[in-house]
Formats: structure tokens, sequence, C-alpha cells
């Protein structure tokens, strides 16, 4: 289905840590400081601040104008650039699932929607198959983002299936 570049090492150990991608999803869209994305996480400042220099390093983040805060103090916000969309980083697999599970903790229920299907299709077909996703997958992130809208989050996995020889 990943028909993306591969990342570098470099870039591939960045995407590898849970808490890196789930700096990622806070910056899409909206600039976020060291200190707000640290409260959106419920982390200290510091070890945050050792993860957006790793994601600015590597491109996946970038620094925006420092502007002041409330007592004046030097600010910088940080804008996700989309670049974890386009490479390719198998180790990612598991962190993108750690990622996952920690946010699906924070929803309700019953504002989650899920299916989970089993198939059994020619390679013809799943190559077919996954290629559908994939474009409505890439038409959907070139949507441009509506800042009034609600935030919404699409995890999908593809895996054979070990429970059906």
């Amino acid at each position: 289905m990943d028909q993306r570049p591969p990342a570098t090492d470099e870039e591939a150990k960045a995407l590898a840590s849970t808490l890196r991608l789930r700096i990622l999803r806070i910056c899409r869209g909206e600039p976020h400081t060291n200190k707000e994305i640290a409260e959106i996480l419920g982390r200290d400042p510091a070890s945050i601040l050792h993860h957006i220099r790793r994601l600015v390093r590597t491109g996946f983040l970038q620094p925006q104008p420092e502007r002041r805060g409330a007592r004046g103090a030097r600010e910088i916000p940080y804008l996700a650039t989309g670049k974890s969309w386009q490479v390719s980083a198998p180790v990612m697999s598991r962190s993108m699932l750690d990622a996952f599970l920690e946010e699906r903790a924070l929803v309700a229920g019953e504002e989650m929607d899920t299916a989970r299907l089993g198939l059994r299709l020619s390679p013809t077909d799943l190559e077919d198959f996954r290629t559908r996703l994939l474009n409505l997958l890439e038409e959907a992130a070139a949507l441009p983002e509506d800042p009034a809208a609600p935030a919404w989050s699409l995890f999908l996995a593809l895996h054979p299936d070990p429970n059906r020889p």
C-alpha cells in the first residue's frame, strides 16, 4: 500500500516515538509552543523540547516566527510540515499503534466509529484494494484544513490474519 519513499535512518528514528507522533498531530494545521504542547500532553516542557528539536532537525516540524508570551517571554510556535505523510517508515508501525491507543484512551467510546473486517482476496484484488485505500487517504490528506471544524483522527491497519489459515 505504501508507495512513498523510505525515510532516512534519522527520519525513521524520529518517527519511531509515540510521543513525537502525538506532537506532530498536535501541531498539524495550527502552530503550538513547547509549553502548549507540554500542557496538552501533561509532560514536562524540557523533555518535550528535546523531541521538538529532533522533529525540527529532521524536517517534520517547522519553527514559526517568534512571538511574545503573556509575560513577555520569547515563544517559538511549531507547525507540522506534513512530511511524515510523505515518507514510509516501517518502524513507525508500532509507534503509530501506541499513539492511537494513547489518543483513543482520551476519547469517549460513543465518539469513536470502529470497524473490523476479515477478507480473503486474490493478490490482484488485494493490490487493487490497497491502491484504492491509499488513493482515498491521499485525497483526504490533500483537503484544506478548516480551522473552525472539529479535528478528527483516522487509524487504519491492514495485516495478514494470524487466526485464519
